[in-house]
């Protein structure tokens, strides 16, 4: 069970957790001390870069904070080749991972791997295990909640790669750990952590 949810809003996050440690100095709060909407109020402050929500019953706030969003389930995939390269992709201006959305009777594992074959060209794509699952909300006809899925991924594939130009996609390619160091100052903060939770396996 999760000690911790942690939702982005515009990169900024709203951290909700049964432990009190704060130590990112972010400001903290009791999980019943905001309104939803204050929560966001707060997070558009320029001085305020995170949020933190203390819970006594994290299942249940997790709950209740969800009530106020729509939430769209997504799957995508880290993808490693056999020399242990990571796969990213350009889109529209920033790096990012393969993902999106799980389509109606459609398993996560089975999303994850349509995606990144569509979005990257990508063919031999074998699941390792999952990876993380990350949130951020967004407005598009009220406020959405993403549900993002991530498995670990193998290919072998050494054919050439051709990225979704519909989906904003200009360049899709492996990249060895030290260009990944570089591309991770011009990504979204849920594909750090995406990245980190494999950096950490």
């Amino acid at each position: 069970m999760s000690q911790m949810y942690k939702v982005f809003v515009n990169d900024k996050p709203i951290i909700i957790t049964s432990s009190s440690k704060n130590e990112k100095n972010f400001p903290i709060y009791s999980f019943s001390e905001l309104e939803f909407d204050d929560v966001l109020l707060k997070l558009e402050e320029e001085t305020i870069f995170g949020v933190i929500l203390v819970s006594a019953n994290l299942e249940l706030d997790w709950q209740i904070f969800t009530k106020n969003l729509k939430v769209i389930p997504a799957a995508g995939g880290l993808v490693v080749n056999n020399q242990q390269s990571v796969l990213f992709i350009f889109r529209n201006g920033t790096w990012d991972l393969p993902k999106g959305w799980i389509e109606k009777g459609e398993s996560k594992e089975l999303a994850a791997v349509r995606e990144v074959e569509e979005e990257c060209g990508i063919t031999n794509l074998s699941i390792l295990k999952p990876l993380a699952t990350t949130y951020h909300i967004y407005k598009h006809k009220g406020l959405k909640l993403k549900e993002t899925h991530w498995f670990l991924m193998h290919s072998n594939d050494a054919s050439p790669l051709t990225p979704q130009l519909e989906e904003g996609i200009t360049k899709v390619v492996f990249l060895n750990t030290i260009e990944i160091k570089k591309t991770l100052s011009n990504t979204y903060a849920n594909i750090k952590l995406v990245y980190d939770a494999y950096k950490q396996a």
